[in-house]
C-alpha cells in the first residue's frame, strides 16, 4: 500500500513458505491457481529489439503511425460512449526520419507504431467524450480500451515518464539523450541507461476460508479500501517483501504466499506484482500509524455484494477495473 520508507527490521520475519499450487485444501482453490490477466498486461504489440534497429526503424518510418501523449498522460482518442479508440498520426508528418524523441512501441499488423510527448487538445465540457470526461489516458480509459492499445498506451506513458524524468546520466551527471529507438540514454560519455521500473508487491491476504484483509491510505478518496502493497528493497525477494510489508502495514504474519500476476504500472514506474498470502483466522490487525488508517477483514459475501452493486455500499468502495488489486479481490470472491 505504501512503499518501505522507515527503519526496518528484520526480527520474526522467518522463513517463506511457498506450497506446491497442487496443495490441496484451501490452498488449492481456483483462484489462488493464478491465470490472472490484469487490465495494463494484455498488450499485444510485438516489441521484438531488431525493430529498434535503425535500418528497420528508418525503412519503415515513412508508415509508421504515431501516438502524442502529454505530460498528465493524456491522449488523442476518439469516443462514442461504450468504447475508445487511440488516434494516431502519420509519421511523415514530424520529419522524413524518426525524432530522437521519439519512443518505438512495437508493430501492430505490419505497422510500426511509436509515441511522442506533446500537448493534447481537450475537449471543452459541453463536448463530452461519453463518459462525461474531457480528457483521458490510461486511468480513465485503459478498462475499455482493446488489448492492443491498452499495450501500446501503458509502454508509451511509462518510458516518456521516464524519458521526462531522467535528462542527466547518474553516474557523470552529463546531459544524456534517448537512443535505441528511444529504450535507452546515452551520455557523451558513452554511458548506457536503460527505462527504469520499480518492483513492487501487491497482496491479498487472507486466512484460507472466506475473509480477506482490506485497508486504505488516509490520502485516498473517503470510503476507499484496498489490499495490501509495499515496494521490494534492494537485496529482498519479492515473498519476502510480502511478508515484511504485511507485519509493517497491519501486524500480522503471513504464510503460504504465492505469486498469482502482475501488471505495469506506470504513475510513475512500477511493477506491481500480485501475490496471495495466508494470515492466522481472525488475527487482530494493528493499522501502522501514518500509514494505514484503518485495515478490517471482510467476508467473501461482503466483497460479493459490494460487486454486485458498489453504489448500494458507499462505505465500501473497491480500487479502479485498470487495477490489479481489483483483479485479485474478484478473483478471490469468485472463489
Amino acid at each position: 500500500m505504501a512503499g518501505a520508507d522507515g527503519v526496518l527490521g528484520t526480527e520474526g520475519l522467518g522463513e517463506v513458505d511457498l506450497p506446491s499450487l497442487a496443495a490441496g485444501g484451501a490452498l488449492g482453490a481456483g483462484w489462488l491457481t493464478g491465470g490472472l490477466t490484469p487490465t495494463l498486461s494484455r498488450g499485444t504489440a510485438d516489441r521484438g529489439e531488431d525493430f529498434r534497429s535503425p535500418a528497420h526503424t528508418t525503412a519503415f518510418w515513412p508508415t509508421a503511425r504515431v501516438l502524442v501523449v502529454d505530460e498528465d498522460g493524456r491522449v488523442p482518442a476518439d469516443t462514442d460512449g461504450s468504447r475508445v479508440r487511440l488516434r494516431y498520426r502519420p509519421a511523415l508528418e514530424f520529419g522524413d526520419t524518426p525524432t530522437t524523441d521519439a519512443v518505438h512501441l512495437g508493430v501492430v499488423d505490419g505497422v510500426d507504431v511509436w509515441a511522442v510527448s506533446g500537448p493534447v487538445d481537450v475537449q471543452p465540457a459541453e463536448e463530452s467524450d461519453g463518459w462525461g470526461r474531457t480528457g483521458g489516458g490510461l486511468r480513465q480509459w485503459g478498462e475499455v480500451l482493446d488489448d492492443t492499445e491498452a499495450g501500446l498506451l501503458t509502454s508509451a506513458v511509462a518510458v516518456l515518464t521516464w524519458h521526462r524524468l531522467a535528462p542527466f546520466c547518474p553516474r557523470c551527471g552529463d546531459a544524456n539523450a534517448p537512443t535505441t529507438a528511444g529504450w535507452s540514454r546515452t551520455c557523451p560519455n558513452g554511458h548506457l541507461e536503460f527505462p527504469r521500473t520499480d518492483p513492487a508487491v501487491i497482496m491479498l491476504v487472507h486466512d484460507g476460508a472466506d475473509s480477506c484483509v482490506l485497508a486504505r491510505q488516509p490520502v485516498w478518496p473517503a470510503h476507499r479500501f484496498s489490499i495490501l502493497a509495499g515496494f521490494t528493497e534492494a537485496g529482498e525477494s519479492l515473498e519476502a517483501t510480502v511478508v515484511r510489508e504485511v507485519r509493517e502495514e497491519v501486524g500480522v504474519h503471513v504464510a503460504d504466499v504465492r505469486y498469482l500476476g502482475s501488471q505495469p504500472w506506470p504513475f510513475p514506474r512500477s511493477l506491481m506484482v500480485g501475490f496471495a498470502a495466508r494470515a492466522e483466522r481472525g488475527a487482530e490487525l494493528q493499522p501502522r500509524a501514518g500509514e494505514i488508517e484503518s485495515a478490517r477483514w471482510v467476508t467473501r459475501d461482503e466483497v460479493r455484494s459490494v460487486l454486485a452493486d458498489e453504489a448500494a455500499h458507499p462505505t465500501l468502495r473497491l480500487p479502479s477495473g485498470i487495477s490489479i488489486a481489483r483483479q485479485l479481490i474478484e478473483a478471490w470472491a469468485r472463489g
